[in-house]
């Protein structure tokens, strides 16, 4: 059995602790908040006081971080993951950051022996053990870890070099963006022309129609339930996504222009107060816009 430390006992941490713990692993969580420190102890995983002692000790540490910011701290900051690193021990960000970040952190990693993998998850927390991880680095690394990532993921796929699962997933969520902002202004106009979105979601749902999609689905459902609890995706996270993958097309010579206007539409739904809600509220951005619609979900 593994020790393996924990950064970000968040949405999607806190799942993957669960399946780590279930295995037998040992677990140590390094975590701020101090609701999530709690769950993390109820579930049966050590509590860290920083990066670096999660790290101590560990044969591998995961990142579950909400951006480049908190993973360049986490990593190389005081009391960061590298002080407490031995030799051998691998860090694999399954965090959403643009490819930089993850070369610049595994450029600092490479002069004390310690490996570094990029494996952003591609799933919802719910899907857990299903997820895909596009993963960048090096093959030897990957295999080390492969037991523990395979209790998160069904498939793990070795795209090439430091870099490369970061530029798969911001690909995968620009696409996303496009998706819900799509969805959101569809709902948002059959509501001025006095249509339920609700009704509008379960036509197109039951149908063949080449438009219905699991995202669909999704947004749908909790349009038509009016079910924003428990947000599984932020506004706020979508326009870093979005951000990122933007401006990773930008350096490679391929601006977008789709993209462009995905990133300008969520950052309209976060400037009218929606960064902390879940992304299947943009359509209401709209109707913010246009000035309310007739149609009720």
């Amino acid at each position: 059995m593994s020790t393996v430390g924990l950064m970000g006992f968040g949405t999607m941490g806190s799942v993957a602790a669960e399946k780590i713990v279930k295995a037998g692993h040992t677990l140590l969580v390094f975590e701020p908040d101090a609701g999530a420190r709690k769950r993390a102890e109820s579930l049966g995983a050590g509590l860290a006081v920083a990066p670096s002692e999660a790290a101590d000790g560990a044969d591998l540490v995961l990142m579950f971080l909400p951006g480049p910011k908190q993973v360049k701290s986490c990593v190389t900051g005081s009391g960061g993951i590298l002080e407490g690193a031995r030799p051998g021990l691998a860090i694999v960000d399954m965090s959403t950051v643009d490819p930089g970040t993850t070369m610049s952190m595994s450029e600092a990693a490479r002069p004390r022996n310690v490996g570094y993998l990029d494996a952003p998850v591609l799933g919802r927390p719910s899907s857990v053990g299903n997820w895909a991880l596009p993963v960048g680095g090096e093959p030897e690394i990957l295999e080390k870890c492969r037991p523990v990532l395979g209790l998160l993921a069904a498939k793990i796929f070795h795209i090439g070099p430091t870099g490369s699962g970061n530029r798969v997933k911001l690909l995968n969520q620009l696409m996303f963006g496009a998706i819900n902002a799509m969805t959101a202004e569809m709902m948002a106009v059959a509501s001025k022309m006095g249509i339920s979105p609700g009704v509008v979601y379960e036509t197109i749902s039951a149908s063949q129609a080449a438009t219905v999609s699991g995202l669909f689905k999704e947004l749908g459902r909790r349009v038509s339930a009016e079910d924003y609890a428990d947000p599984t995706f932020t506004v706020d996270l979508l326009v870093k996504d979005v951000r990122l993958a933007v401006q990773m097309a930008k350096e490679s010579g391929a601006p977008p222009i789709l993209g462009r206007s995905v990133e300008l539409i969520n950052e309209m739904a976060q400037a009218q107060g929606l960064g902390g809600q879940d992304t299947s509220m943009m359509w209401k951005s709209f109707t913010g816009v246009w000035g309310g619609g007739k149609g009720k979900p």
